[in-house]
């Protein structure tokens, strides 16, 4: 059963540096929260999104249908992540398109949206921003913080950068930082998006525009590496898509499927261009761009000349680590480079590669193995 939630906004005043050597004078963070905080302050969970998602992590709006978090599976009264024991915190990233402050936002400096002008911004900065938030909120130290995919490579920097403020650490398909072949994926789907002729050098807000057809291609891109090879085969193998309109000319007589070398002929084209379509119609450009690089920047090991294990040497918190089998894009050899290096710094550490078909997206379902291994885990904090 779901429950209604409400969007709240804190603004932040105080100079936030960040790693390219810029800073923002000012800014806003989207945040939600769930269940209470107790007395003590001690049962606080911070929740890292991903690329595409946000801080609506859990339950619904008041009077909007199918306004499900995209974690309610997971987050709520009596589910894996129980509300009615923890106080469980959705901040939005820095440069995202739902409320924090980013491109979409007007720059105090010139009073336009800031564009393609908005800062770099790396996984690190999104940690430090989420840092004061939990402060804000009156919360020494943090329970645990939980994030997938891209959220969990923020759950490893909150245990580098922070490693006293928060006791556990939930990385879920993810990674200590992308293969070549990822960033080549991230570099193909931006290059789509710049040379969409509506892009306009990331100044299309002035011009009333979106390069939507650049999004849309960078959405198709993106959904071909988080479903496994399985999944594409079972729901859409090689099925080509029936036409309605049984009058059509094309289709009159024997017809039954539409051939042709410019339409949708297969169901798995129909699927990834309406996946793509959705995308343009809610996500921004710039900040698909900025997150795509962080993304890219983030390799802690890179300072203590590619060791991990050196870099997790500071880290304090007991790590719960999980991984899917069929998950190509952030495959479980990635996770067990973390174990390892975990281990090699005799930290405390639970691993679990989950037999699951979906791939990458499958750290979003309700794959049965998967969600009681969270649930057993949060019940034993």
């Amino acid at each position: 059963m779901s429950f209604y939630v409400q969007t709240q906004t804190m603004p932040f005043t105080e100079v936030l540096p960040l790693e390219s050597g810029a800073s923002l004078a000012s800014y806003e963070l989207a945040y939600e929260t769930y269940g209470h905080l107790n007395e003590n302050k001690s049962n606080a969970i911070l929740i890292c999104h991903a690329l595409n998602a946000s801080h609506h992590v859990a339950g619904e709006y008041a009077g909007q249908a199918n306004s499900q978090g995209w974690w309610d599976n997971m987050i709520g009264p009596g589910k894996p992540v129980d509300t009615d024991r923890f106080f469980v915190i959705g901040v939005n990233n820095l440069g995202s398109c739902f409320g924090s402050t980013g491109p979409m936002q007007i720059n105090a400096a010139t009073q336009k949206p800031y564009g393609a002008d908005f800062p770099v911004i790396t996984v690190q900065d999104w940690v430090d921003a989420q840092e004061r938030l939990v402060t804000q909120l009156g919360i020494e130290n943090l329970l645990a913080v939980m994030g997938g995919s891209l959220g969990g490579m923020q759950v490893l920097a909150w245990s580098m950068r922070y490693p006293k403020r928060l006791k556990h650490a939930i990385v879920i398909a993810s990674a200590p930082n992308l293969t070549a072949e990822n960033i080549a994926f991230n570099e193909v789907a931006r290059r789509a998006i710049v040379t969409d002729p509506d892009f306009h050098d990331g100044h299309y807000y002035e011009h009333g525009v979106i390069p939507k057809r650049g999004l849309r291609i960078a959405r198709m891109i993106g959904h071909i590496t988080y479903l496994s090879d399985d999944v594409m085969n079972t729901r859409f193998g090689r099925q080509l898509r029936r036409v309605s309109d049984a009058s059509d000319p094309i289709t009159k007589g024997a017809q039954d499927y539409l051939y042709s070398t410019l339409e949708v002929e297969f169901q798995i084209e129909s699927y990834l261009r309406h996946q793509g379509d959705k995308f343009a119609e809610y996500f921004d450009a710039n900040t698909y761009l900025l997150i795509t690089r962080a993304l890219d920047y983030f390799d802690p090991a890179k300072a203590y000349g590619g060791s991990l294990s050196e870099a997790m040497a500071c880290i304090e918190a007991k790590f719960l680590v999980i991984s899917f089998t069929t998950d190509w894009r952030f495959s479980p050899q990635r996770s067990q480079e973390l174990v390892k290096a975990l281990l090699d710094n005799h930290r405390q550490v639970s691993y679990v590669n989950i037999d699951a078909p979906h791939g990458h997206d499958a750290f979003l379902l309700e794959d049965p193995q998967y969600m009681r291994v969270v649930r057993s885990y949060f019940q034993h904090l």
